[in-house]
């Protein structure tokens, strides 16, 4: 049974107001402070995402099967981030504790299996250091889809259908999706054709996420994401289809 505090809390804050909190620091504690997240509520698929860690977002049939496998793929997320010598959040000896600070409405995206909707508590500039942080988390989230990557077999072993993509089409199609990703914050750049200029790309992105006053002009808001809320979705793609490529050619998680 996920622990799960203050169901429908808003944590002290008011609606809208940006939810990343650095008392939330990486640190190993009997009294850990719960972890903020919110649900994405489709007709099918809810969404539970960790507010304050890019790429720590599952999904499942409803709330709390979300939460239940957002809990169960922290020691997944956590080898992550160490990887790339970062820390997961603080638990406790029974796992994470969960407090739900907001719910949104799902769409079409939601319930074809990818987070599709902006929060409120987006809507908000980040702090620089908080901003400094995510981006960091994010280069993890890049960094292991490398790292799995290069250790995965050119072809992966196919769905219960005959279906799914191999790996090199993988990595293609999470970089392809993150170039669209990053024209939502005013990154455009052309296809990367090589390892240094995605490199780059990844500079460019990296430097748009820690720039706190980045954010869709009110002209802009209907197609663009405030950074918050692109550093979550990429972090999410980007782990999601390491994850895939692990469980399909059997790599140690």
């Amino acid at each position: 049974m996920i622990k799960l505090l203050a169901r429908g809390s808003t944590n002290g804050r008011a609606p809208g107001r940006p939810c990343h909190d650095l008392s939330m620091a990486p640190q190993r504690t009997k009294q850990p402070q719960p972890v903020s997240v919110y649900l994405e509520r489709g007709a099918h698929r809810t969404f539970a995402l960790a507010v304050d860690w890019p790429g720590w977002a599952r999904s499942a049939r409803d709330d709390e099967a979300a939460l239940e496998a957002l809990a169960e793929y922290l020691p997944r997320y956590e080898t992550a981030l160490r990887a790339a010598g970062q820390q997961g959040p603080a638990t406790g000896p029974d796992g994470p504790r969960f407090t739900v600070v907001e719910r949104v409405a799902g769409n079409a995206t939601t319930d074809f299996g990818a987070p599709g909707v902006v929060p409120a508590l987006d809507t908000g500039q980040w702090p620089a250091d908080v901003a400094e942080r995510q981006a960091a988390l994010v280069a993890a989230c890049w960094a292991r889809v490398d790292v799995v990557a290069a250790n995965a077999p050119a072809q992966l072993r196919k769905g219960p259908r005959g279906g799914g993509r191999d790996r090199d089409a993988v990595v293609e199609h999470v970089l392809n999706a993150e170039l669209a990703y990053a024209r939502k914050i005013g990154v455009k750049v052309a296809a990367p054709k090589d390892d240094e200029a995605v490199r780059e790309y990844r500079r460019r992105l990296l430097a748009a996420l820690r720039d706190p006053a980045v954010a869709p002009a009110p002209s802009e808001r209907a197609k663009g994401w405030p950074v918050a809320y692109a550093a979550r979705r990429i972090g999410w793609h980007a782990l999601d289809h390491a994850w895939e490529i692990e469980d399909r050619s059997d790599l140690p998680g």
